[in-house]
């Protein structure tokens, strides 16, 4: 008798056109690895990123039976997510996690928090579908470039006294502030197409030595100007104003709710608390736009420099062997597991108070739990009930990320 508290899931792949094209993509290439779908990776299609979670926009379904993953759960609520869920998260799963393939900038947004979430959905709910606040990490399985959180003061200022960008200045200021900041980020998007098209002209032919340590940003401002127009707002602010980052497999980064961020580049894994809200006003069509007023009062400025985005990864407890490391960003929702194992290696990962949903990113092996034995290869998926351990092997190698309470 098949195991009712581990089952595999088939995720939903979409297309935004910031996706890899084809098989470059990493997510469509997951999505088409998981038996028993009718899903057929085009080459000539961009792919952005696989959900596998029970959230309703391209949601996870349980492989054998086709059933959406919020209905399988709902019926048994007790069993598969657990007393903490249930009195705590409002008896759904409380993260959502994705696979997500990048080929050029991400828009240029914040995730509202939960006070502003409730109003705007109130306002707007058809663009804002939850109340819920929506803080993420994204742990990179390639390199990763991302723009997230703003850089130090002492950074941002110096490059306002360049000759193109004097009249955002403030006037007899002496010394910036986080207000300061959030007044010329709003009046950077707020410009006209025209004045940031000039203004970007004038940058790119400011001598390199000028820029001091930033001058990565004549590097980085043909290719968003390429990928967007030389008239988004966006280049500046993420030029001018944000942490530029690039890392590598393995490391990961905290964005708070209310925190600025642009994935620029990568394969990675996400998770969030359980919401789809945004807020967006750069790296898109001025149509897509948000508020810039809304999305500038409602910056905050916890991030403020690169070590405040990094999420390091610990020592697991759960891990029997340790080959398996936790990333616990600041918030009560989730932790993420990666374990690693070479060939012929195995860990035991004791169980958790909430569910766990687990994809295999690389390689192959075998899932033991609940008295099972489960194939594991790239791109399987599964769900794991609360109180259940978890056994991992591998005859050639494999890595596998799960999210847990």
């Amino acid at each position: 008798m098949p195991s009712d508290l581990v089952f595999q899931l088939a995720g939903t792949c979409n297309e935004y056109p910031w996706g890899r094209k084809g098989t470059d993509s990493l997510a469509a290439r997951l999505c088409e690895k998981t038996p028993g779908t009718n899903f057929k990776l085009d080459p000539e299609k961009n792919y952005s990123e696989m959900w596998f979670g029970d959230y309703p926009d391209f949601p996870g379904r349980k492989l054998d039976s086709g059933e959406l993953l919020a209905d399988v759960l709902q019926r048994d609520r007790d069993r598969l997510l657990g007393k903490k869920v249930v009195t705590h998260f409002d008896g759904q799963l409380p993260y959502l996690p994705k696979i997500l393939s990048i080929a050029k900038a991400l828009p240029l947004q914040v995730h509202p928090n939960k006070d502003l979430a409730a109003k705007l959905r109130e306002k707007d709910p058809q663009s804002f579908t939850d109340a819920n606040h929506k803080p993420e990490i994204a742990l990179a399985l390639s390199k990763f470039e991302v723009f997230a959180g703003f850089k130090p003061l002492e950074e941002v200022a110096p490059l306002f006294k360049l000759e193109p960008l004097k009249r955002f200045d403030p006037e007899g200021s002496g010394k910036w502030t986080n207000e300061t900041l959030r007044n010329v980020t709003r009046d950077l998007l707020k410009l006209d197409l025209e004045t940031v098209k000039s203004i970007q002209s004038d940058l790119s032919k400011i001598p390199r030595g000028e820029f001091g340590g930033a001058a990565y940003i004549l590097d980085l401002l043909p290719r968003l100007q390429n990928q967007y127009g030389p008239e988004d707002a966006g280049s500046l602010v993420a030029l001018l104003c944000m942490n530029y980052m690039v890392f590598s497999a393995g490391d990961a980064i905290y964005i708070p709710a209310d925190g600025i961020h642009a994935y620029l580049a990568g394969d990675i894994v996400e998770c969030m608390a359980r919401s789809n809200n945004v807020l967006n006003v750069g790296f898109c069509p001025p149509a897509d736009r948000n508020n810039v007023d809304t999305f500038a009062n409602t910056l905050t400025f916890k991030a403020h420099s690169k070590q405040d985005v990094i999420l390091p990864s610990n020592k697991c407890d759960k891990s029997r062997n340790g080959k398996t490391v936790v990333y616990k960003p600041p918030m009560s929702e989730f932790d993420m597991l990666k374990t690693d194992l070479a060939a012929g290696e195995s860990d035991e990962i004791t169980a958790s108070e909430g569910p766990g949903v687990m994809i295999v990113t690389s390689g192959n092996g075998v899932l033991r739990a609940d008295g099972h034995e489960f194939r594991l290869s790239e791109g399987y998926i599964f769900f794991i009930a609360p109180g259940v351990d978890v056994g991992l092997e591998s005859q050639n190698g494999l890595q596998a990320h799960m999210a847990v309470i």
